[in-house]
């Protein structure tokens, strides 16, 4: 289970998180939803560990992950797909998305290839771009290819920001249908994402957040709740 809990982050005088209690299960996706700008990027990236927090802990199984490093939270079984995607420039897509495999150390040649095809049988896109530079692709499959290299690692938490942002209505569908999969292996899913609707059919249980405190917190299949989602959000 993750369990985010009284967690505060300051960007100097702001006071960014405020006190934000969140937790989420094996199998489940999260939907964190907000107008711009109240902090929902900053919870992402302070659970990888690109910030850190003033006060407050962040723990996966029991384990403590604030205060660590991103690579040692990534090798905790953390991967973050960041809403800028973060493509490597200079590097194929395959090798892009072979850095995936650094979130597992020890497995064997045969082990990691395994895992490139299989990311390659779900994703033929990139399997036809393998040699293309990343940084090439387009913005659908850059998006594709940041998942693609979360999902190569099987982390147990995946964090998500923003990966409908600005792609045709086809390819956010096939998104989703990645993120549903991922649900179903067992992963836990933290989603912030401003299609809301969208977001809302794919996850089991939603907070709302407004200047940095969760205001809401409910549950998918409650349409009351999604009611009351859609006018916190929306005011």
């Amino acid at each position: 289970m993750l369990k985010i809990d009284n967690l505060h982050v300051h960007y100097r005088l702001s006071h960014v998180i405020q006190g934000v209690t969140i937790e989420a299960r094996p199998g489940e996706v999260v939907g964190i939803f907000g107008r711009n700008g109240v902090g929902k990027t900053t919870l992402m990236k302070t659970v990888a560990g690109w910030i850190s927090p003033s006060e407050g802990t962040v723990s996966l199984d029991g384990t403590r992950l604030d205060g660590l490093a991103p690579d040692r939270i990534c090798r905790h079984g953390v991967g973050f797909v960041p809403e800028d995607r973060r493509i490597f420039p200079g590097l194929s897509v395959e090798e892009n998305l072979c850095l995936g495999l650094m979130q597992r150390a020890g497995r064997s040649r045969a082990e990691e290839r395994f895992e490139v095809d299989r990311i390659y049988t779900r994703m033929p896109r990139l399997a036809e771009r393998r040699r293309q530079a990343g940084t090439t692709l387009s913005g659908g499959e850059q998006q594709m290819l940041a998942m693609a290299r979360v999902m190569i690692g099987r982390p147990r938490l995946i964090l998500i920001d923003e990966p409908s942002e600005g792609l045709a209505p086809m390819i956010v569908a096939d998104i989703f249908s990645i993120i549903t999969e991922m649900k179903r292996a067992g992963a836990i899913v933290l989603l912030v994402e401003q299609n809301v609707h969208g977001a809302l059919a794919i996850a089991d249980r939603f907070y709302a957040i407004e200047r940095g405190a969760v205001i809401l917190a409910g549950d998918t299949k409650n349409g009351t709740d999604e009611a009351r989602l859609m006018e916190a959000i929306t005011v």
